[in-house]
């Protein structure tokens, strides 16, 4: 799939970026996936999300239609002026098809809330997202539950990048916009969860062997303890699918970004990794023909399955993933390599419902779903013998 070339900042307004009314083609290398980064065989990405409002308006859950109209061509007319226009693209979702916007929310680009839009018509709510090319790395969201929602991701434990991404960015558009900002309570936000720094700090990570070993419970329990909120693949909301997790803060009142970026980075997902290593080893230690009977049964249910639904697909993979990262599976793709764990991080979103179509190139339904999914992992996960 081709990546149209950003635009140049425009000098006029004239030469303003057209917003797109469909989502562009974007490459399926995102940062998120590429399985760099330090501890990247069980942390698959760092994410940090700042939830912002523009001073001397109603929040967007309170608002008007016309005015989360008029937020929008604030913040979007600001947006693509920018210094930061040259790398970004522009996406009215008010005006994208319900499957453009449910691969924005496959790429984590958008929350589904986002995609939802408010009242029964989602092609009537005003709302947008700016998001960066080729990488995309930061995606702005304008009307989601607060005015922005600035999110930077990065592949590994990189929450210290991440922060610094967003910072940067952060600090451009406060200097042209007007942020709701208390001097006792620090940023304003729509919901009294996010009042203070207004930050998020999350990171996705892979957990099979804490679920294969009965420990998955007590680390939940353990981030619980620490005021960590443990959710899946999606986020709030959302369930935990191919035994992907998000780790995040809950507490932004009281607490700096820096001290919440030391307690996640330098000390409780290193941790939470080291728990799932553990796991890991005492799998191979104790149960290993039952674990390598397990991989093995996965390899072979997406390399020869001719119906396949979403869940299946995903917790195949998860096994599959578990099993490329410890060396299980060398020579299962026709070479004497294990699978490299990339392809599997890559089909995880292609597998995806929104991702599929966009592949075949038109909409189905789901039996032909099931097909069409079970097609596309023969074909990226068998290569033929040398």
């Amino acid at each position: 799939m081709s990546q149209p070339a950003p635009q140049p900042a425009p000098q006029n307004p004239d030469d303003a970026p057209k917003s797109a009314t469909n989502v562009p083609a974007l490459e399926v290398g995102a940062e998120w996936l590429r399985g760099e980064g330090e501890l990247s065989d069980v942390l698959l990405s760092s994410r940090v999300r700042l939830a912002r409002n523009l001073a001397g308006r109603l929040f967007a859950t309170k608002a008007t239609r016309r005015d989360r109209q008029e937020t929008l061509d604030v913040c979007r007319e600001w947006l693509m002026r920018a210094e930061l226009a040259s790398k970004m693209i522009w996406v009215d979702l008010h005006g994208s098809s319900p499957l453009d916007r449910a691969l924005l929310v496959e790429r984590h680009l958008i929350s589904k809330n986002h995609s939802k839009g408010k009242g029964t018509n989602p092609n009537e709510d005003p709302r947008g997202v700016a998001i960066s090319v080729p990488d995309e790395r930061l995606s702005i969201m304008i009307n989601e539950e607060d005015h922005l929602r600035i999110q930077a991701i990065r592949s590994g434990l990189s929450l210290s990048q991440a922060w610094a991404d967003i910072d940067s960015v952060d600090d451009k558009i406060e200097s042209k916009l007007d942020y709701a900002f208390s001097p006792r309570f620090g940023y304003l936000t729509a919901c009294p969860t996010n009042v203070g720094t207004g930050v998020r700090m999350s990171a996705m990570l892979h957990l099979p062997a804490l679920r294969l070993t009965g420990e998955l419970e007590k680390v939940k329990r353990a981030a619980q303890d620490m005021s960590l909120a443990v959710r899946g693949f999606y986020g709030e909301g959302s369930e935990a699918v191919g035994d992907l997790f998000q780790i995040s803060n809950q507490t932004t009142l009281g607490k700096s970004e820096q001290q919440i970026l030391q307690d996640l980075e330098g000390d409780i997902l290193p941790k939470v990794v080291e728990y799932e290593r553990l796991a890991r080893r005492e799998l191979l230690a104790k149960r290993r023909v039952g674990l390598e009977d397990q991989v093995w049964r996965a390899w072979g249910a997406l390399s020869n399955a001719r119906l396949m639904n979403t869940d299946e697909a995903m917790q195949a993979l998860s096994l599959v993933r578990l099993g490329a990262t410890m060396g299980l599976l060398r020579g299962a793709s026709g070479t004497q390599d294990s699978p490299d764990p990339r392809t599997i991080n890559q089909l995880m979103l292609l597998v995806q419902p929104a991702h599929l179509q966009r592949a075949v190139g038109r909409e189905l339904d789901q039996e032909q779903r099931r097909v069409a999914r079970a097609s596309l992992l023969r074909s990226r996960l068998l290569r033929p013998k040398s």
